[in-house]
C-alpha cells in the first residue's frame, strides 16, 4: 500500500500562491491517475485537480486557470501549484489516486487564505 504525505500548505493572503507537494512511498506511475482533493469546514472533500501518468489534466471549475497539477514520475511526488487564492480555497488538501481509494487518505495540508 502506497503511503501519501502531503506538505506546502499555510497561511496566505488573497492573490498569494502556494505550492503543494505529495510524496509516495512507491511509484505513482504504476498508481496511474492521481488527484489533489480539499476539505473545507463542513463540507464535502471534493476533487481539485487530476493528472494522468502521461500528464493529461483535469480541473473544477472553480480552480481552473489558477492551479496547476504537476507530477514527477521518477520523484514519486506530485505537485498543486496555486495561483491567485481565495478566501473560498481555505481547506485541508488530500493528494490520492482518482478513483480515490480510503485506505490511501493521508493528514492533509492545510491550505487558510486570509488577511
Amino acid at each position: 500500500q502506497v503511503q501519501l504525505v502531503e506538505s506546502g500548505g499555510g497561511l496566505v493572503q488573497p492573490g498569494g500562491s502556494l505550492r503543494l507537494s505529495c510524496a509516495a512511498s512507491g511509484s505513482i506511475f504504476s498508481i496511474g491517475v492521481m488527484g489533489w482533493y480539499r476539505q473545507a469546514p463542513g463540507q464535502q472533500r471534493e476533487l481539485v485537480a487530476r493528472i494522468t501518468r502521461n500528464g493529461n489534466t483535469y480541473y473544477a471549475d472553480s480552480v481552473k486557470g489558477r492551479f496547476t497539477i504537476s507530477r514527477d514520475n521518477a520523484k514519486n511526488t506530485v505537485y498543486l501549484q496555486m495561483n491567485s487564492l481565495k478566501p473560498e480555497d481555505t481547506a485541508v488538501y488530500y493528494c490520492n489516486r482518482f478513483p480515490s481509494v480510503s485506505s490511501s487518505w493521508g493528514q492533509g495540508t492545510q491550505v487558510t487564505v486570509s488577511s
